[in-house]
């Protein structure tokens, strides 16, 4: 209920809030998991972490409504590419989840900075 007053969400960067929560979460279960893997899943644990911390951060921008929240959806975005890069290049049950999760975090961190 109190969401809803928040007048400067609309519909699509809700979805973007909404897709950047679920890809941080993800990615913490993701790098949490990579590291009982062993020292050859060193990059996918730093980009997961990355991209749980910078869309965090993209989440809180705009519910806030930053002036800087366009820029950082752009950065999310590649961010979250490499991440799916990396992660499907693993066939760990956390990895495939993660490459599924981050490409609807892409399109709308991408329809954020367009905006």
């Amino acid at each position: 209920m109190a969401l809803q007053q928040i007048d400067h969400v609309d519909d699509r960067m809700q979805e973007c809030i909404d897709n950047c929560l679920e890809a941080a979460q993800v990615c913490e279960w993701c790098a949490d998991a990579c590291l009982d893997e062993g020292e050859e899943m060193a990059r996918c644990v730093r980009l997961c972490r990355d991209v749980a911390d910078v869309t965090t951060l993209h989440a809180r921008w705009m519910a806030r409504n930053s002036g800087y929240h366009h820029e950082l959806a752009a950065i999310c975005a590649d961010l979250c590419e490499e991440c799916i890069e990396e992660c499907t290049r693993h066939d760990h049950e956390h990895c495939q989840a993660c490459a599924e999760v981050l490409p609807d975090c892409v399109e709308s961190c991408r329809e954020m900075a367009s905006a």
